[in-house]
Protein backbone atom coordinates (compact mmCIF):
# COMPACT_ATOMS: atom_id res chain seq x y z
CA UNK A 1 0.00 0.00 0.00
CA UNK A 2 1.58 3.71 -1.04
CA UNK A 3 0.75 6.15 1.08
CA UNK A 4 -1.20 9.21 -0.94
CA UNK A 5 1.02 12.03 -1.69
CA UNK A 6 0.71 15.14 0.41
CA UNK A 7 -0.95 17.70 -1.73
CA UNK A 8 -0.71 20.73 1.27
CA UNK A 9 0.51 23.94 0.23
CA UNK A 10 4.04 24.64 1.00
CA UNK A 11 4.69 27.61 3.25
CA UNK A 12 6.07 29.89 0.59
CA UNK A 13 2.58 28.74 -1.34
CA UNK A 14 0.37 29.66 1.41
CA UNK A 15 2.41 33.25 1.63
CA UNK A 16 2.36 33.53 -2.11
CA UNK A 17 -1.65 32.92 -1.96
CA UNK A 18 -2.00 35.59 0.47
CA UNK A 19 0.39 37.75 -1.08
CA UNK A 20 -2.23 37.77 -4.34
CA UNK A 21 -5.35 37.48 -2.44
CA UNK A 22 -4.12 40.98 -0.71
CA UNK A 23 -3.15 42.34 -3.87
CA UNK A 24 -6.03 41.38 -5.53
CA UNK A 25 -8.28 43.19 -2.64
CA UNK A 26 -6.15 45.76 -2.39
CA UNK A 27 -6.98 47.07 -6.62
CA UNK A 28 -10.33 46.34 -6.20
CA UNK A 29 -10.83 48.79 -3.03
CA UNK A 30 -9.21 51.42 -4.89
CA UNK A 31 -12.49 51.36 -7.59
CA UNK A 32 -14.49 52.46 -5.11
CA UNK A 33 -13.98 55.70 -5.57
CA UNK A 34 -15.91 58.31 -3.94
CA UNK A 35 -16.32 55.92 -0.72
CA UNK A 36 -14.01 54.46 2.10
CA UNK A 37 -13.71 51.09 2.17
CA UNK A 38 -15.48 51.20 5.70
CA UNK A 39 -18.49 53.11 3.99
CA UNK A 40 -18.56 50.62 1.46
CA UNK A 41 -18.54 47.88 3.61
CA UNK A 42 -21.49 49.30 5.75
CA UNK A 43 -23.49 50.28 2.56
CA UNK A 44 -23.54 46.70 1.41
CA UNK A 45 -24.36 45.35 5.04
CA UNK A 46 -27.10 47.77 5.17
CA UNK A 47 -28.19 46.87 1.27
CA UNK A 48 -28.07 43.27 1.86
CA UNK A 49 -29.27 42.82 5.73
CA UNK A 50 -31.77 45.99 5.93
CA UNK A 51 -33.46 47.63 7.25
CA UNK A 52 -31.09 47.61 10.83
CA UNK A 53 -30.54 49.82 13.93
CA UNK A 54 -27.13 51.78 14.46
CA UNK A 55 -26.41 49.11 16.84
CA UNK A 56 -26.99 45.82 14.64
CA UNK A 57 -24.89 47.61 11.91
CA UNK A 58 -22.12 48.25 14.33
CA UNK A 59 -22.01 44.77 15.56
CA UNK A 60 -22.15 43.66 11.96
CA UNK A 61 -19.04 45.75 11.10
CA UNK A 62 -17.60 44.78 13.93
CA UNK A 63 -17.06 48.53 14.65
CA UNK A 64 -17.54 50.67 18.02
CA UNK A 65 -21.20 52.67 17.54
CA UNK A 66 -19.22 56.42 17.54
CA UNK A 67 -17.03 54.80 14.34
CA UNK A 68 -20.30 53.12 12.42
CA UNK A 69 -22.44 56.94 13.66
CA UNK A 70 -19.37 58.45 11.47
CA UNK A 71 -20.08 56.13 8.82
CA UNK A 72 -23.92 56.48 8.85
CA UNK A 73 -23.89 60.13 8.68
CA UNK A 74 -21.32 59.97 5.69
CA UNK A 75 -23.66 57.80 3.72
CA UNK A 76 -26.95 59.72 4.19
CA UNK A 77 -25.08 63.10 3.35
CA UNK A 78 -24.52 61.51 0.08
CA UNK A 79 -28.00 60.10 -0.17
CA UNK A 80 -27.23 56.44 -0.38
CA UNK A 81 -28.65 55.32 2.70
CA UNK A 82 -32.12 56.68 4.93
CA UNK A 83 -32.86 56.33 8.46
CA UNK A 84 -36.37 55.05 8.88
CA UNK A 85 -38.84 54.50 12.31
CA UNK A 86 -38.60 51.17 13.31
CA UNK A 87 -42.77 50.02 12.56
CA UNK A 88 -42.44 48.22 15.53
CA UNK A 89 -41.30 50.31 17.68
CA UNK A 90 -41.04 54.50 16.25
CA UNK A 91 -38.88 55.42 19.02
CA UNK A 92 -35.66 53.26 17.17
CA UNK A 93 -34.58 54.34 14.58
CA UNK A 94 -32.97 52.01 11.64
CA UNK A 95 -31.07 52.62 8.36
CA UNK A 96 -32.07 51.43 5.24
CA UNK A 97 -30.82 51.69 1.55
CA UNK A 98 -31.94 54.31 -0.90
CA UNK A 99 -32.53 54.06 -4.68
CA UNK A 100 -29.57 56.04 -5.08
CA UNK A 101 -27.01 53.62 -2.29
CA UNK A 102 -28.31 50.67 -4.34
CA UNK A 103 -27.21 52.47 -7.74
CA UNK A 104 -23.94 53.30 -6.30
CA UNK A 105 -22.85 49.61 -5.00
CA UNK A 106 -24.32 48.23 -8.80
CA UNK A 107 -21.91 50.68 -10.32
CA UNK A 108 -19.15 49.78 -7.87
CA UNK A 109 -19.52 46.70 -8.44
CA UNK A 110 -19.65 47.03 -12.93
CA UNK A 111 -16.75 49.07 -12.04
CA UNK A 112 -14.62 46.64 -9.94
CA UNK A 113 -15.85 42.96 -12.46
CA UNK A 114 -14.62 44.98 -15.54
CA UNK A 115 -11.55 45.87 -14.03
CA UNK A 116 -10.93 42.16 -12.86
CA UNK A 117 -12.43 40.69 -16.53
CA UNK A 118 -9.53 43.32 -18.06
CA UNK A 119 -6.86 41.77 -15.68
CA UNK A 120 -7.81 37.98 -16.09
CA UNK A 121 -8.59 38.58 -20.07
CA UNK A 122 -4.67 39.72 -20.09
CA UNK A 123 -3.32 36.09 -18.89
CA UNK A 124 -3.10 33.30 -20.93
CA UNK A 125 -6.37 30.83 -21.87
CA UNK A 126 -4.66 28.25 -19.97
CA UNK A 127 -4.31 30.60 -16.73
CA UNK A 128 -7.94 31.84 -16.55
CA UNK A 129 -9.04 28.07 -16.79
CA UNK A 130 -7.03 27.98 -14.16
CA UNK A 131 -8.26 30.46 -12.63
CA UNK A 132 -12.33 28.94 -13.39
CA UNK A 133 -11.08 25.72 -11.98
CA UNK A 134 -9.91 27.56 -8.61
CA UNK A 135 -13.40 29.06 -7.99
CA UNK A 136 -15.23 26.48 -5.94
CA UNK A 137 -12.25 25.62 -4.00
CA UNK A 138 -11.71 29.54 -3.39
CA UNK A 139 -15.48 30.10 -2.67
CA UNK A 140 -15.44 26.75 -0.08
CA UNK A 141 -12.24 28.31 1.32
CA UNK A 142 -14.03 31.69 2.55
CA UNK A 143 -17.33 30.67 3.12
CA UNK A 144 -16.68 30.10 7.07
CA UNK A 145 -14.06 32.85 7.25
CA UNK A 146 -16.24 35.29 8.58
CA UNK A 147 -17.20 33.00 11.64
CA UNK A 148 -13.32 32.79 12.08
CA UNK A 149 -12.73 36.71 11.28
CA UNK A 150 -10.36 38.16 14.32
CA UNK A 151 -12.25 40.94 16.83
CA UNK A 152 -10.66 44.48 15.27
CA UNK A 153 -9.45 47.04 17.85
CA UNK A 154 -12.22 49.12 19.38
CA UNK A 155 -12.66 52.01 17.37
CA UNK A 156 -10.94 50.58 14.63
CA UNK A 157 -13.03 50.48 10.99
Amino acid sequence: MTAAPDTRLTPDEVSRLRLALLRVARRLRQHAAGMTQSQLSALSSVDRLGPLTISDLAAIENVQPPSISRIVGALEGEGWIARVADPRDGRIALVQSTDRGREELARLRADRDAWLARRVASLSPADQKRIAAALPALERLFETADAERPPTRPGAT
